[in-house]
């Protein structure tokens, strides 16, 4: 349902504004109009500005807003961690907190920036380490020797190798070795070891058959072969050790320091809210004003509070609301108990006018009947009450899985009730077994009847709707359009009972008469309605002939469930037979949850709501003081 709203004024002592709009902000429920207009008079504008701030307030402001900002660079800096709570009030010590602060930032400033260097390093390290795995075993099979060179490479085929090895042959008259492996990445990495003297010529030689040699840091060039590999090894242990060294630093102040800063910004954020808020009130020389809304049953207890707290200085009164302020009016929808899960449904929807209707009730009154209707077995509803109790059970601190399990108890409780009087449990299992018979009606084979009930169903929702739609324009006294929405239900019936008597469900002599009224009703109706009328008329007929939904998916139900026992019955195997009929119920239980939730609601949504339900409201924003949860940088 939608809260009833009011209008409202704060006024008082201009020096109290900043702790009467933090009681506001701590109680979260005014949202505050920054515009004069409906709130103030034109004649009395000239004595009322919007506040500024002083001199001593905007020196504060700008501090703060320089705090928070380092405050942030300092908390980047350090690790993701759980801190814990931290209860210091920051306003007394603020100075010692940015004198700390100017030290503590440049440190933490340095270890990171020595941390990026030292990450930046080993990324570009470890990209030999692929090569050295590889290499390190041929260097183990090789013999070492104080004239012997080795060169590292990579091959891209096995082609390369055959040409490398010919021009080997030739350049070091077959004084050489040549060791090949696959690396872990795929790539062919080769070792060569040969004497020192011609290893110039057979580098120069791989940069002239574009055979690229392994490529160490230019730090490291003068260095032979093995200890390049062994300089680099060690390299990657070091920088690894160092960043340990840094992370222990950063989480050791991070936990001695990090809560007491996130309550410092926590604290600063909060006072830089209040001086944005400020900035939506208005001031005269001596008082201070504050506009905006308020749910109605909220008005008397924070007037009794702020009376108390501020010893009668500070007064809220209620203003008259004008007819131009309903469309400026914030919505909030606020539904009883059983009502309250199928909010999942209205959240769907756009926002309805403050002068509309909350859909939530609606569905949560048709959108279980109609779901009891479609499904309408006991043996199912009963299975979606056990799955319902345990997603409630195991989903207990997911609302909307709450929510959705609640809407599903509801809907299987209907199911239920249309199972035992359609005489269903899995299908027609429920007579086999205990002799369940239908109640009502057996709807298998009473396909024209269902069809009959279903457009029923269709006509009373349809005209459920149009009625509420005509009171709407009544209550917002648009006459025209409530006398168009009045002739526009009085021709449905009228083009109802027309058809019902030439289906004999009338008396025949009927006929003339409504056809009378037909015509009568019609040029009023292009009067009222425009030239668009009888489409909305055709419209609405139409969406009474899309009830015959309910019969079809009905029925689509319950064959399924009759073939499912069937087919078990064929198999000639009890075992074969329980495990064929439960999995094809499954299947139809599956189906029948999905496909009766997504056409009722479309059902509603399409046809029933487009009748009264008028969207455009505007979402109820209070004041309030935001949760702030902190959460550095991965480190």
């Amino acid at each position: 349902m939608i809260v009833h709203m009011s209008k409202i004024e704060i006024a008082g002592p201009r020096e109290l504004l900043e702790s009467v709009l933090s009681l506001l902000r701590d109680r979260g429920i005014l949202e505050i109009e920054p515009s004069t207009i409906g709130f103030i008079e034109k004649k009395d504008e000239l004595y009322i500005d919007s506040f500024i701030l002083d001199n001593s307030t905007l020196s504060e402001k700008m501090f703060l807003e320089d705090l928070r900002r380092r405050i942030d660079e300092l908390l980047s800096y350090l690790p993701r961690s759980a801190l814990r709570t931290c209860f210091i009030e920051p306003r007394t010590i603020i100075d010692s907190f940015n004198e700390t602060l100017q030290q503590h930032l440049p440190a933490c400033r340095k270890l990171h920036r020595a941390k990026e260097e030292l990450q930046a390093e080993q990324t570009d390290l470890s990209r030999f380490n692929i090569v050295l795995d590889a290499v390190e075993p041929l260097l183990e099979d090789m013999k070492e020797g104080p004239a012997l060179d080795f060169i590292g490479l990579t091959l891209k085929d096995p082609e390369s190798e055959t040409m490398l090895r010919k021009a080997l042959l030739k350049l070091t008259e077959n004084k050489y070795e040549l060791r090949t492996i696959t690396a872990s990445d795929g790539t062919t990495v080769g070792l060569i070891a040969l004497h020192k003297n011609t290893s110039d010529v057979i580098k120069r030689a791989l940069s002239d058959k574009n055979i690229p040699e392994l490529k160490f840091p230019p730090s490291i060039s003068d260095l032979p072969f093995v200890e390049k590999i062994s300089f680099i090894r060690k390299k990657i242990l070091d920088i690894s050790d160092e960043l340990d060294v840094i992370n222990m630093q950063l989480d050791s102040f991070s936990q001695k320091w990090g809560a007491i800063y996130s309550r410092v910004k926590e604290w600063t954020e909060d006072r830089l809210s209040l001086f944005k808020t400020s900035a939506s009130a208005f001031v005269t020389r001596l008082c201070f004003f504050i506009y905006g809304w308020m749910a109605s049953e909220d008005v008397h207890r924070i007037r009794e509070e702020l009376i108390s707290k501020f010893e009668g200085k500070v007064v809220l009164e209620e203003m008259e609301i004008q007819e131009e302020d309903l469309d400026r009016m914030p919505v909030v929808l606020k539904n009883p108990l059983y009502f309250k899960p199928f909010e999942l449904f209205t959240k769907i929807l756009p926002l309805p006018r403050y002068t509309s209707y909350d859909p939530t009730p609606f569905l949560g009154i048709f959108f279980p009947v109609f779901f009891g209707i479609i499904l309408g077995d006991a043996g199912y509803g009963i299975i979606i009450i056990i799955v319902s109790f345990f997603l409630l059970k195991k989903y207990k601190k997911n609302e909307t899985v709450q929510d959705a399990a609640k809407i599903l108890v509801i809907a299987a409780l209907y199911t239920i009730i249309f199972g035992i009087l359609y005489g269903e449990f899995f299908g027609e299992l429920g007579h086999d077994l205990f002799g369940l018979k239908p109640v009502l009606i057996e709807r298998r084979t009473s396909v024209i009847p269902m069809l009959y009930f279903a457009i029923t169903v269709g006509v009373v929702h349809i005209l459920l709707g149009s009625i509420l739609g005509l009171i709407s324009a009544l209550r917002k006294k648009t006459k025209k359009e409530a006398l168009f929405k009045f002739l526009h239900i009085l021709f449905i019936l009228c083009m109802l009972s027309l058809v019902a008597s030439l289906f004999g469900f009338f008396p025949a002599l009927l006929t003339r008469p409504i056809v009378l009224a037909i015509l009568f009703i019609t040029p009023f109706l292009f009067f009222t309605g425009g030239l668009l009328a009888p489409l909305e008329v055709l419209k609405s007929i139409g969406n009474i002939i899309s009830y015959a939904r309910i019969m079809a998916i009905g029925l689509t139900s319950v064959l399924l469930a009759y073939v499912a026992n069937r087919l078990a019955g064929m198999t000639g195997d009890v075992i074969i037979g329980i495990v064929v009929a439960g999995l094809l119920h499954l299947l139809n239980i599956v189906i029948g949850v999905f496909s009766p939730t997504i056409h009722t609601l479309r059902l509603h949504y399409v046809e029933f709501f487009s009748k009264f339900i008028e969207s455009g409201g505007k979402k109820f924003e209070p004041l309030k003081k935001e949760e702030e949860y902190h959460e550095n940088k991965p480190s």
